[in-house]
């Protein structure tokens, strides 16, 4: 799970950032008037989600038990993903490379898993998240429990669950660009906290687009993280308003039109997680994530963040469905 980086207020205040200033629709009478008389086009529909079935993914993800980077574990996990992508049409790449972590002795190999809908066409956009499991439970009261069995079904599992289940969608949705799904490897590989370096993966990822830039055009990108919280709030992140504010404003104005209640009408505070090495990289990414207590020093509304309760049964659909909505209908307006 990525680190708590609150942003100073004025700043947030000078960018037009604040609620009052937060505006994802516009107000009737700011409707531009000379389409009215024109037949609207028909209304596109979301993706018929199922968030039951996206449940039974997170089961079956979790009953391989701990996926941390480099074991026995995330191997079974990503030879389940490539499975059931490849089984979907989706063309699966594993983007393999190196890590070590400043706490540990030994480099581990890691691997970022890609599936590409339409792969030939050069403008795309990105749907991520992480898929490693953080080696400690380090929010656990009782130190000796830490180094535990920790499932991590909803940090490290939901957003691939929720891929699981939007694949059996791709082939439905009208998209005018290429649709990758990344699976961030090294996002947890944390065994010192206050030490260790964060978000492997995606930095890897970043690297590779940057040396590349004559092929594939990422216009946007949508990182997912703990979205299956039971009664989740997804407020706008602080760094994606301040480096993809039109991409929030897009996918937040889609939330209202669906009446999606768990994405809020404010920015939250601000996090350090994957989308912040897309943005470095030049791609607009937004972190869809859930909102942080009122003192942020205790993490995340989900009460068992980084806890051995992190398991299947403390998690719901409620916000899966949501961001379903949201997701598949900016895939298919997105140009």
């Amino acid at each position: 799970m990525p680190r708590l980086a609150v942003a100073s207020v004025f700043i947030v205040v000078a960018a037009g950032l604040s609620l009052g200033g937060f505006r994802v629709l516009k107000a009737p009478q700011e409707r531009d008037t000379f389409a009215q008389d024109r037949e609207s086009p028909p209304a596109i529909q979301p993706a018929a989600f199922d968030g039951q079935r996206a449940l039974g993914y997170l089961e079956a993800i979790c009953k391989i038990g701990p996926r941390i980077s480099g074991t026995e574990g995330m191997r079974k996990q990503q030879e389940l993903i490539r499975k059931h992508f490849e089984a979907r049409d989706a063309k699966v790449e594993l983007q393999r490379f190196t890590a070590q972590q400043h706490s540990q002795q030994q480099k581990v190999d890691m691997a970022n898993l890609i599936a590409s809908w339409n792969p030939d066409v050069e403008r795309r956009v990105i749907v991520c998240a992480h898929y490693d499991t953080r080696p400690i439970a380090d929010q656990e009261e009782d130190r000796r429990k830490w180094t535990q069995p920790f499932l991590s079904a909803n940090d490290g599992g939901s957003g691939v669950a929720f891929l699981m289940e939007m694949a059996n969608h791709m082939k439905e949705l009208k998209t005018k660009v290429g649709v990758d799904f990344v699976l961030f490897d090294g996002e947890e590989y944390i065994f010192e906290p206050k030490v260790d370096k964060y978000f492997f993966g995606s930095e890897h990822f970043g690297k590779i687009y940057r040396q590349n830039r004559a092929g594939k055009r990422y216009i946007g990108a949508v990182l997912l993280d703990m979205i299956a919280g039971k009664n989740c709030h997804f407020p706008a992140e602080q760094h994606s308003m301040m480096q993809a504010g039109a991409l929030v404003r897009d996918l937040w104005a889609i939330a209202a039109e669906q009446n999606c209640t768990a994405f809020e009408n404010k920015v939250g505070e601000g996090v350090q997680d994957d989308h912040v090495a897309l943005n470095q990289a030049g791609i607009p990414a937004v972190d869809i994530i859930p909102s942080v207590r009122t003192d942020p020093s205790f993490g995340f509304e989900y009460p068992h963040w980084h806890r051995l309760s992190d398991v299947p049964a403390n998690c719901s659909d409620h916000g899966m469905i949501q961001v379903a909505k949201v997701i598949s209908i900016w895939l298919q307006r997105v140009k």
